[in-house]
């Protein structure tokens, strides 16, 4: 009987397969960083990327902020120009406020009745003077109330005066100034912006 050794072919073939596994590891291997490697590249340039998209949006943050910075200082001049503005009108508007003023005074203050004293203090007149009678005072009150130049008329004080020889009411009177002026230019800048 002719005997066959099979431990060679084997070997030979264990061997092979031991060679293969070794070749299929450092391919699995190769394929996994090949992989990996793919992998944190794509990762890496995403973040690159990012980190970009990121970098610009903070320069045009930083560039809107520096607008709206210029944006407030122009507001901040406005405002102040337009206050000035309002502070010039109104002393245009006021100019003539006093001729006028003396000029109702004159106009409103009826026979028999004195003025002594005459005070502003912002846009609070006060008037002090002496009367022939009540009548008078109600009348000269009346006049007040009906001249546009002046609102809010109230008596602050009335009494009889036993110094004087006709014996006659003194009496103080407050009063609001107006402008009709500022409010007849007032409602024409209306009439214009409607």
């Amino acid at each position: 009987m002719v005997k066959i050794n099979l431990l060679p072919w084997r070997e030979e073939r264990r061997q092979q397969m031991t060679n293969e596994f070794y070749v299929m590891l450092v391919a699995g291997i190769i394929l996994a960083l090949l992989i990996a490697g793919t992998a944190y590249y794509y990762f890496d340039q995403s973040i690159k990327f990012q980190n970009k998209r990121n970098q610009y949006m903070t320069d045009e943050i930083a560039k809107l902020d520096r607008q709206i910075a210029e944006i407030k200082e122009l507001e901040a001049k406005k405002a102040s120009l337009i206050s000035r503005q309002q502070v010039i009108e109104e002393l245009q508007a006021n100019r003539t406020q006093m001729v006028h003023l003396f000029d109702e005074l004159v106009k409103t203050i009826p026979n028999g009745v004195f003025l002594e004293n005459i005070k502003q203090s912002g846009v609070r007149l006060t008037v002090e003077g002496y009367a022939q009678s009540y009548a008078r005072i109600s009348d000269y009150m009346d006049q007040l109330k009906a001249s546009d130049w002046f609102a809010g008329v109230d008596v602050v004080l009335i009494k009889n005066d036993d110094t004087l020889t006709s014996h006659e009411q003194k009496f103080k009177l407050s009063a609001n100034l107006t402008n009709p002026n500022k409010k007849k230019s007032d409602s024409k800048v209306e009439e214009v912006d409607a």
